[in-house]
This record gives C-alpha cells, sequence and structure tokens, in this order.
C-alpha cells in the first residue's frame, strides 16, 4: 500500500531523513516513533507529496509520488498535527469543498458526512465558521473531510492530539475498520501506549535514521514498547 524506498531529505546542511526504506502493506496499523526532531513529519509530509525530496522513491499502491502524484492522492488521506482548514467557511462548506475536489456526487457526501458529524458529535457544529472551533473540533473536521473519498491509506501526524477519549476511541474504530478492508494506516505518535496497544508494526526513527522496525510482538518481545523505545535511543546515541 505504501513502500518507502531510500528516502534521503535534507534542508541545507542538515539530514532530515536519511536512507530510510520502510514497506506498509493493506491490513497494517504502522506506528512511526520517534522524538521531537527524528524526521517523522518530514517523511509523513513526503509521503503525502507535500515535501520534495533528494533521493529514493515513495510508492502508494505501486504508482510513483514523483511520476503520478495525481493517482497516489487519490488514494490517500492526510491528517496533520495541526489542522489547517479554511477558518472563512463554515463547517459543512469546508466538507463540501473537499468534497467538489475528490468530484464526489451530492448523494454520497451527504450519507458521508451525516455519518461522520455523527459519529463525531459535531452535527450542531456544522453551520457554524471554522473560526469559532476549538482545536478538537478542527482535528474532528479533518477526520471526517479526510474520510469522504474512501481512502486505501491514511497518512495521520499524532492524530490523536486534542481529541477527547471518545474522540479518540471512535477513531481508533474508524482506523480498525479500513484495515479490516484492506486499507492501511501509517502514523506517528508520541504516545507508546497506544502505538503499542493499537499498531501490528512499529518502527523508530532517530535523527532521520530507523534504528528498528518490524511486527510489534517481534520488537517488542517480553518487554514494553516504552522500555524498548527508550533501550534503543540510548544503544544510538
Amino acid at each position: 500500500m505504501l513502500e518507502i524506498r531510500h528516502l534521503t531529505k535534507s534542508y541545507g546542511n542538515k539530514v532530515a531523513v536519511d536512507d530510510l526504506s520502510l514497506s506498509i502493506e493493506p491490513g497494517d496499523i504502522y506506528g512511526f516513533i520517534g522524538h521531537n526532531g527524528a524526521g517523522k513529519t518530514t517523511t509523513i509530509k513526503a509521503c503525502c507529496g507535500i515535501l520534495g525530496f533528494d533521493a529514493g522513491e515513495i510508492l502508494i499502491g505501486g504508482h510513483s509520488m514523483r511520476e503520478e502524484p495525481m493517482e497516489c492522492k487519490k488514494m490517500l488521506a492526510y491528517i496533520p498535527d495541526e489542522p489547517v482548514l479554511y477558518d472563512f467557511l463554515t463547517g459543512r462548506q469546508y466538507l463540501d469543498f473537499v468534497a467538489d475536489v475528490y468530484g464526489i456526487p451530492k448523494d454520497k457526501r451527504d450519507e458521508k458526512i451525516r455519518a461522520g458529524a455523527q459519529a463525531f458529535e459535531i452535527q450542531g457544529a456544522l453551520a457554524d465558521t471554522i473560526d469559532g472551533y476549538s482545536h478538537g473540533m478542527k482535528q474532528k473536521l479533518s477526520i471526517i473531510a479526510a474520510l469522504l473519498h474512501d481512502p486505501k491509506l491514511m497518512i495521520l501526524d499524532e492524530p490523536f492530539v486534542g481529541l477527547d477519549p471518545k474522540a479518540a476511541h471512535t477513531l481508533k474504530q474508524i482506523m480498525a475498520l479500513l484495515c479490516a478492508e484492506g486499507g492501511a494506516i501509517f502514523f506517528s505518535t508520541h504516545v507508546l501506549e497506544v502505538a503499542e496497544k493499537l499498531c501490528n508494526k512499529i518502527a523508530i526513527l532517530k535523527e532521520g535514521k530507523l534504528i528498528v522496525s518490524g511486527n510489534t510482538a517481534d520488537v517488542i518481545g517480553d518487554a514494553s514498547l516504552e522500555d524498548v523505545f527508550l533501550e534503543e535511543e540510548t544503544d544510538h546515541v
């Protein structure tokens, strides 16, 4: 579903991502872990076509992000850590705008918007302008918008930040359902307990380099993800 081959990205003299290779298969909920500045967001933005990269290749469903960006973007949904929305629009107007971009017919969009708003309990806020939304409400709107075109791959950067416990639980259910239907999830998080419980695979990044990856059970063994993370960080100092 997502294949990262020898990805390298620099900012001036600083190498943000260094020869990174990962493979996310259909059905995977893949956790991407590392300290601030490890290169997680740079990797995620490159995978979504937001950032260019210096070397390597990114494939979405077999399509090259370099050569076929539109085909790639039709298949994926990206949810950033900070919602980037048009604050002058109402919630409903924003969702209609996103639906127009993807060419979603009115009957289908109405059904998807109704279901999403109900799941995240923001039905009453869709007529309000987004500038009055809290961070959590903006995050919920971003998630609903991201799901309108039935993506096969969801790429999320710290998706649970700002969500209340019920909304976080709803998002986890959506992620699990998407993967059960043959989709895949690739997301970064600082919450190691969430990654340990939710992800069937994990990767740990340090200073742009992959230091460990694989099935969660194999990586953790008899320890906890927190223990493994701290040990790997120390070993690679």
